[in-house]
């Protein structure tokens, strides 16, 4: 597949006409220069052929973080096959332009030059200064009032191979088949004589129950296996400024993607990257450094919005904390995105080779301390820098993925909390009994599990928690949470 990259000084469109081609609002955009740091790579339909297009930061210079992004910018130009370099119409053609301009075009890439903010018709005058460009390939547009776009588009699709179209193939109606209804499995908590026919046959509610047709409202249907998304996951970075987010990124994907800077807050868009893992498709989620929110400025309001978006398709968080600093209440509040988007968990002390080893203990009990709503996450200790330990997250996140996607048959199921209930009765409310009949796991990714009960407000927290710690000790639950939901069987109540 070609690559395309847009690349110019800063503040010249390139995110904007970047989210254009995609028809979304992907990059992060503003006023301010050095709002694209890292490049992004995303993929694209041009007049029905597929490219992939890279958005990358502003040619400037000044401080060692716009020297990065610079040098970024001009790897992406490098390895892309068709480049638009983009400038600002409303001035005067500069010297730095023209000097950047020749320098990708002895490349010998597919290239033209996009003048961008020519808004209206008295502005097409100042398109004829930038032809001592001393290019054909030259386009006056508009991306904020959409102008004369459509010719660069055709421009684009003309550099793209006739292999790349897609091909739109109509599918031959297929029959439909209904296969023939499975008999549930067997497996209950209680065998109460007043839901049976008699001592040996199972009653109809039960059976519709485990089939999961009675009882379940549209929300909560039984999930099919998807093989698909077992093997494909994505993996959010999260942590707050400066913790070593990028670089731990670059180290697992063994090459620089994201800009590393000492400057706080470098990362803005979020930038991943897929990669094969043992056969598994991981999206990795590189995602902006987070402050308190007294101290959140500027385009950094839109990161952290971003940020907490991407959460919301991540399975897995990679929760960056900083082992040579003391823990602060921030690492909390950001560990407790984790929670609230219930996703799997990996908890990385980076910065390790700056502490102690005698530390260790010491540190650890800290972090159980501090986050004990990620009890569930496991812990590695690593260094970014020196790529120490990094290569063990690998197989870790493999392994907590398995965790994550795996589905418990419903007679083991029930015969572990059958056993915990005899070793631990349930406690009643208001002198009633309260009664578990059946559960199921209705749903993976992660593991939620129903419990059809008489009372299902009845089923106190500390029980709940109790039956969790069981099926910890039965199976295999590690990086992952585990959710119970308490129903009626008879009113169909989710509670």
């Amino acid at each position: 597949m070609k690559k395309l990259a847009i690349i110019g000084r800063p503040n010249v469109g390139k995110s904007s006409f970047f989210n254009r081609l995609l028809r979304e609002r992907d990059a992060i955009t503003s006023e301010q220069a050095g709002t694209t740091r890292d490049v992004k790579y995303r993929h694209a339909v041009i007049l029905n052929k597929e490219i992939q297009i890279l958005d990358t930061g502003g040619l400037d210079k000044g401080c060692e973080l716009f020297d990065r992004i610079r040098e970024k910018s001009l790897q992406a130009a490098d390895e892309a096959d068709i480049i638009l370099y983009m400038v600002d119409g409303k001035t005067l053609p500069e010297e730095e332009d023209k000097r950047l301009f020749y320098q990708l075009q002895s490349l010998g890439k597919d290239m033209a030059l996009v003048v961008n903010k020519i808004d209206n018709d008295k502005m097409k005058e100042k398109l004829w200064e930038f032809y001592e460009f001393g290019t054909d390939d030259i386009f006056g547009i508009s991306v904020s009032h959409n102008r004369s776009v459509n010719p660069l588009i055709q421009w684009i699709a003309d550099h793209i191979p006739e292999e790349d179209r897609i091909v739109h193939e109509e599918e031959a109606p297929t029959e439909l088949v209904i296969p023939d209804a499975e008999a549930p499995e067997e497996g209950f908590l209680y065998h109460n004589p007043e839901d049976y026919d008699d001592e040996n046959q199972v009653s109809q509610e039960e059976l519709d129950l485990e089939a999961g047709m009675e009882i379940f409202d549209n929300n909560d249907k039984i999930a099919d296996f998807d093989e698909e998304s077992v093997n494909k996951f994505r993996v959010a970075i999260i942590g707050r400024v400066n913790v070593g987010k990028s670089s731990l990124i670059n180290a697992l994907l063994g090459e620089t993607r994201s800009v590393v800077s000492s400057v706080a807050g470098t990362t803005i868009d979020p930038v991943d990257e897929t990669v094969d893992m043992k056969g598994k498709q991981v999206t990795f989620v590189d995602t902006a450094g987070i402050r308190k929110r007294g101290k959140i400025l500027g385009i950094e309001k839109y990161a952290l919005m971003r940020t907490e978006k991407m959460l919301d398709n991540a399975d897995i968080a990679l929760l960056v904390l900083d082992a040579s600093e003391p823990f602060m209440e921030l690492d909390e509040k950001i560990a407790g995105l984790i929670d609230k988007n219930r996703l799997a968990c990996l908890i990385v002390l980076n910065k390790w080779d700056l502490c102690k080893k005698e530390d260790y203990e010491r540190i650890v009990e800290s972090v159980r301390s501090r986050f004990r709503f990620l009890h569930y996450a496991p812990l590695i200790t690593i260094s970014a820098n020196s790529h120490q330990r990094v290569h063990k997250i690998q197989d870790m996140l493999l392994k907590i993925n398995d965790n994550y996607s795996q589905r418990i048959k419903t007679s083991v199921l029930n015969d572990t909390l059958d056993k915990a209930m005899r070793r631990h009765a349930l406690p009643s409310m208001h002198g009633q009994r309260i009664r578990i009949y059946f559960a199921t796991q209705y749903e993976t990714r992660p593991p939620r599990i129903a419990l059809i009960m008489n009372k299902p407000k009845g089923l106190h927290f500390t029980y709940r928690r109790y039956l969790t710690n069981k099926l910890r000790e039965a199976f295999d639950f590690e990086g992952i949470p585990v959710l119970f939901k308490a129903k009626n069987k008879r009113d169909k109540t989710a509670l």
